[in-house]
């Protein structure tokens, strides 16, 4: 936990910024793999976690806009659960030190809130991704699941999302603490890869070192693959050989939770060939000119774009596409190579607050989701603000099946070279990924360097 203070100056600035009613928070429970006393690893939802601080489960809070007060709800552990938890600090204990002086059961929650819907005062929620608490919610307010999202505050997201979107520097701090693990993962995962070698080892190692080195867990299942193409391949049941590239996207978690997302992709045999280094130095050079790009008042999704249009300068100086850039760009016909938006945003969550509507976070009535292939993927467009932190992670690859369609149907053929295609079919993929946060007049790569050059890269790998 951060110190009381934090906690308690968020809840004021939310309380402040909020007209009146209630406002609820619902933490998480613990979640079942197979049956009930066999759970995943539990994860305090990232809302409750930034307002309460409070990391175990089968919490609830409330906030009282109008009176000022604010309520814990939740029960201590009898003798008999603890033979299974051992001994848990009380919670009223627990609350004191996120700055909550009221603490009441959990049982309390439900007539508290019936009184408040009997007195016409409004109850303020966030949308349930749980199923548990789409439930409670139904519940509580006398409706069925599917009617819940009627009862979403709207406001509350608005301030909740403005809040959280600017980082503070004790966040920015543990980004860079979960990047300090991260890079470790990575340039091990590095030093690690040859021919033969089975994929599921190296992703071994990176859990190995992501938890021998202190961080809290992973950010999100790797992506550790050498089909780098399968743009969120789970698998590792692969043996890497010889010309091939492995894709390395993964991340670690600072003990507060905050998250790092890293991409970095490598030559099993430790050498680049000459194919895959010029395919290597286009996204290199779209990432490179993205971040320069990147401060505050500038939309993301024109970021974007203008990354994209070093992919297709790139791909036409490859002799791989034909035609201006930017014409290129403004049709989608270079989404066949890059499907996917240049980043995300990041903090609590890997993309940082998506529960909360991705439309919500990364777009605005100035910069509306665009529904074009490709573009419609940009999971941010709107424009940056100073203490934002985002992803710059652009890519190429070589998607057999969507090569097939693309060409089967004409598509774009003014442009694309698919005569000189076949010659990639087995290529893969690459892509490059950096966390950023925008400062008063740029933006800044988070955490220490990690190899990203090909030279670099091919030095990690030959350690």
């Amino acid at each position: 936990m951060f110190a009381a203070k934090v906690y308690r100056q968020r809840r004021e600035d939310l309380r402040r910024r909020m007209d009146a009613g209630l406002i609820l928070f619902l933490g998480n429970s613990e979640s079942p793999v197979n049956f009930a006393d066999n759970c995943y690893p539990f994860r305090q939802d990232s809302c409750f976690l930034y307002y309460w601080g409070l990391d175990r489960p089968d919490l609830a809070a409330l906030i009282d806009v109008d009176a000022g007060g604010e309520i814990l709800f939740g029960d201590d552990l009898d003798s008999v659960a603890q033979v299974w938890t051992g001994p848990q600090t009380p919670l009223a204990e627990q609350a004191e030190a996120v700055a909550v002086n009221t603490v009441q059961p959990l049982a309390a929650l439900a007539p508290k809130l019936e009184q408040a819907r009997v007195a016409g005062r409004p109850i303020h929620v966030l949308p349930p991704y749980r199923d548990r608490h789409r439930l409670i919610l139904a519940r509580l307010f006398d409706l069925s699941p599917e009617a819940v999202e009627m009862q979403v505050s709207e406001p509350l997201l608005a301030i909740i999302i403005a809040q959280r979107s600017t980082k503070t520097a004790a966040e920015i701090a543990e980004i860079e603490a979960a990047l300090a693990v991260t890079r470790e993962m990575h340039i091990d995962a590095m030093a690690a890869v040859r021919p033969g070698c089975p994929e599921y080892k190296i992703a071994a190692r990176l859990r190995g070192r992501c938890y021998a080195a202190g961080a809290a867990e992973l950010a999100f299942a790797p992506i550790l693959t050498s089909s780098g193409e399968v743009l969120h391949n789970p698998h590792h049941h692969q043996t890497l050989q010889n010309g091939q590239l492995v894709l390395n996207d993964s991340g670690a978690v600072s003990r507060r939770h905050y998250a790092s997302d890293i991409t970095r992709t490598f030559p099993v045999s430790g050498r680049f060939s000459q194919k895959q280094a010029e395919i290597y130095t286009i996204v290199l050079d779209a990432q490179l000119r993205a971040i320069e790009l990147l401060r505050p008042g500038i939309a993301f999704r024109e970021v974007h774009l203008a990354a994209m249009e070093r992919i297709a300068t790139g791909m036409v100086g490859l002799g791989l596409m034909r035609g201006d850039p930017v014409e290129i760009v403004a049709k989608g016909a270079h989404a066949l190579f890059m499907p996917h938006g240049l980043g995300h945003m990041l903090g609590l969550d890997v993309h940082d607050m998506e529960n909360l509507g991705e439309d919500r976070v990364g777009y605005s009535n100035a910069v509306p989701r665009s529904d074009q292939f490709g573009l419609s993927a940009l999971r941010l467009g709107r424009e940056l603000a100073e203490g934002f932190v985002v992803t710059v992670e652009p890519g190429l690859y070589f998607i057999p099946a969507l090569i097939a369609q693309w060409r089967k149907e004409g598509r774009f053929s003014e442009h694309i070279r698919y005569d000189r295609l076949d010659a990639y079919v087995d290529f893969g993929g690459i892509r490059i990924e950096d966390d950023l946060h925008i400062t008063a007049t740029a933006a800044r790569v988070l955490g220490p360097p990690i190899p990203k050059t090909i030279s670099d890269v091919e030095a990690a790998c030959a350690q």
